[in-house]
């Protein structure tokens, strides 16, 4: 039984002729650019009926289809179950989530493993989930180990949209962890130009954010040229997984020149302290980008 659906084009094939190409709205004037985000329609997201499955001890998150919005192995039900979600984290060898006020949001709260794993993990980040559909925060709570909001843990029931455009947001976070899906599980709910260059803004500097992206139809190139133009170009990719899933990393802030010997140093003491595959990662982001052989530039 194949539960993990959400596929996606080759990462590397698709990623690299992207740092060169140009929005269509390139070229337009500011006025014309502001009428543009003005008239951007965004997709109506879907509140289909909240599903579970479970398989091998694992329990599944659905929106009234097989396709799965996330996963919790119940003997682990603190851990990150999803090779996709754990690149998530990859963050984690760029920043550091002990730095003061150290501040994590996730964009669409799934089945709250990330949201969990951040607050349990690091005890003086604080960590925001935004989550629209009310009924995933509730499955969250009570089906998924989600606690209660304390002093570090803030759920809020809002779209996605609204919260990256509050300018009361702006530079305040240090990641953003971007999984936008609704039940079509077309593509990411939200993809546009203007939303990635909101995103961009929230984050302090030096920031990362990191988003789970779809494929198998044009979403992936699509959402790879429009992240690029909000980041200027400073964008990596992971090797896609489970048949399917492509995490990227954006970069906000002061350029990044590190050796890959520091890099997996860095992931082996990740991997010591958090249980995630950080060496793995340092592999998947060398071998899926291209011009970084002799060490990480962006």
């Amino acid at each position: 039984m194949t539960l993990l659906k959400r596929k996606s084009i080759e990462a590397v094939a698709s990623r690299r002729p992207a740092r060169g190409a140009r929005s269509p709205e390139d070229g337009r004037g500011a006025r014309g650019a502001q009428a543009a985000q003005r008239e951007e329609k965004r997709m109506t997201p879907r509140f289909a009926p909240v599903t579970f499955s479970e398989m091998d001890g694992v329990r599944y998150l659905h929106f009234g289809t097989e396709w799965v919005q996330g996963a919790m192995r119940l003997r682990k039900p603190d851990a990150i179950e999803l090779e996709y979600a754990q690149q998530m984290m990859a963050w984690l060898l760029f920043l550091s989530p002990s730095a003061p006020e150290f501040h994590v949001t996730q964009l669409g709260l799934g089945a709250a493993a990330l949201t969990k794993f951040c607050h349990r993990q690091f005890s003086r980040a604080r960590v925001t989930a935004v989550e629209l559909n009310p009924a995933v925060i509730i499955a969250g709570r009570s089906m998924f180990g989600l606690r209660e909001d304390d002093e570090r843990l803030t759920v809020r029931e809002q779209d996605a949209w609204d919260y990256v455009m509050d300018g009361a947001h702006t530079g305040a976070l240090d990641v953003l962890q971007v999984d936008l899906y609704d039940a079509t599980a077309r593509g990411p709910v939200l993809d546009t130009t203007a939303f990635y260059k909101a995103c961009r803004r929230v984050l302090k500097a030096p920031g990362v954010m990191t988003i789970n992206l779809f494929g198998d139809h044009d979403s992936f190139p699509k959402n790879i040229v429009r992240i690029c133009e909000a980041f200027d170009n400073r964008v990596l990719v992971f090797p896609e997984v489970h048949d399917g899933n492509v995490i990227a990393l954006a970069f906000n802030g002061p350029a990044i020149d590190v050796s890959w010997d520091v890099l997996e140093t860095r992931a082996k003491v990740l991997e010591d302290t958090t249980g995630l595959p950080a060496r793995e990662w340092v592999k998947g982001l060398r071998a899926a980008n291209a011009n970084q052989e002799d060490g990480l530039r962006i």
